[in-house]
């Protein structure tokens, strides 16, 4: 039995994403969330049994996944007390990693920090496995089978798990905004708004599809596409001049200040 601790945008993402592939049923993930009529409107759209209380919801299953906000932490492990005790934990709440735990869990907790993000809502996620923890072995990779049902399951080094975040986490607010400014100079030149979200998104996806299926640097690909004076080598020198590629450094610069 697995339960849910928070069923907020990325649980759902999750709940939803287990059952779909096949692993696991509805019938086995159980969940809490204080919000107890949004809790049962989305178990009945996602398939997973609603809990009336956290405690509940963890003594009833063997591996737990911590699934609230950060700050909410504390309190709910201080409310569950000796619940926890003899069980495997993931936890999903940025900055909860695996020194933090092993100052406030029980010995007897196993437990592993995983940092996902939003594409996983479409099984496109991107799922950082933070590599110090406590689980058992066999329990770590049937965990590890299970969350690469919604994206690519990348484990790394603690110190790693920092900047891994910040790209992959944060990285989609910059790609969203990277859709609107292309899709605005689409609409600018006459595209329906709709087509031009579409039209761009599309080419995202592809582009990426396409380096990864390759492998092949993405300097390389860009170079396919550059024509000696073209138009493509006109749009690179222009992004350039307006310090595109220093622009993404530093957003992830300004990240790792926080």
């Amino acid at each position: 039995m697995l339960s849910f601790v928070g069923m907020g945008n990325m649980a759902q993402a999750l709940a939803a994403g287990f059952i779909a592939s096949g692993k696991i049923t509805g019938e086995k993930i159980i969940a809490y969330a204080p919000n107890q009529e949004k809790l049962k409107k989305n178990a009945g759209r996602i398939g997973f049994t609603p809990a009336g209380s956290c405690r509940d919801a963890v003594l009833k299953s063997d591996v737990v996944i911590m699934a609230c906000k950060p700050y909410q932490i504390m309190q709910v492990l201080e409310d569950l007390g000796d619940a926890l005790n003899g069980k495997a934990l993931v936890s999903v709440a940025a900055g909860w990693d695996f020194a933090k735990y092993a100052e406030v869990l029980d010995p007897s907790v196993r437990f592993q920090f995983v940092m996902p993000n939003t594409p996983a809502m479409v099984g496109e996620g991107v799922l950082l496995f933070e590599e110090k923890n406590s689980l058992e072995k066999a329990e770590r990779a049937e965990i590890m089978e299970l969350f690469g049902t919604v994206g690519l399951v990348q484990e790394l080094p603690s110190h790693l798990m920092g900047i891994g975040g910040a790209v992959t986490g944060c990285g989609p607010a910059f790609v969203d905004l990277m859709i609107e400014a292309y899709a605005d100079a689409a609409v600018k030149y006459g595209i329906p708004r709709e087509t031009a979200y579409k039209l761009v998104s599309r080419m995202i996806l592809g582009s990426a599809a396409l380096q990864l299926q390759t492998g092949e640097h993405p300097g390389i690909l860009k170079d396919k596409v550059c024509s000696p004076a073209g138009t493509t080598i006109a749009g690179v020198a222009a992004l350039e001049g307006a310090g595109f590629r220093n622009a993404c450094l530093q957003s992830i610069d300004a990240v790792m200040k926080r």
